[in-house]
């Protein structure tokens, strides 16, 4: 009975080790943090102002995003009559020091329309340009472009439909 219990414990001991010897486990935890999300605004609209056009040969309204504006080919400002001239003015909130990606319209995507007349809006650009970073949580983007002016464009008021700017947390 003794070499039984012997026996018995020996191999009670071997089969306990080599279990041990095959397998280690260990536990962890899972969590997040969640933050807010990243929102734009429109402050104010993109306009372009007052422009007259030669008969022959259109041009273009270059409106940078700062507010300026230059002119190409037989496209011309009036000094004392500029109308309303601005770039768009987005404000963005967020969480202070995040990155955040910016995608703007495409060449094709915006019209501006009076009855059957058309003009196109290409050359988004915007400052910040790419990408930005929020400081204190909020932020501004402002977005300029191109107005592409045809010869003898017929006169009066244009509007675009509406345009889409998006911004991402990088």
């Amino acid at each position: 009975m003794k070499t039984t219990f012997k026996i018995l414990a020996v191999l009670v001991a071997i089969v306990g080790f080599s279990a041990a010897s095959y397998g280690q486990s260990a536990t962890a935890t899972a969590s997040t943090t969640i933050i807010a999300p990243l929102t734009i605004t429109k402050s104010t609209d993109m306009k372009f102002g007052d422009v007259a056009v030669g008969a022959s040969s259109g041009g273009t309204v270059v409106l940078s995003p700062d507010g300026t504006r230059s002119a190409t080919g037989t496209v011309h400002f009036s000094p004392s009559n500029t109308g309303d001239i601005s770039a768009a003015t987005f404000n963005l909130a967020g969480v202070s020091g995040y990155t955040y990606t910016i995608t703007l319209p495409g060449n094709t995507a915006v019209k501006v329309v009076k009855g059957s007349d058309e003009m196109t809006v290409t050359d988004f650009t915007s400052t910040p340009s790419g990408t930005g970073t929020l400081t204190g949580g909020v932020g501004t983007l402002n977005v300029g472009a191109t107005l592409n002016v045809s010869p003898g464009q017929a006169t009066g008021a244009y509007t675009s439909t509406t345009f889409t700017v998006t911004v991402a947390y990088n």
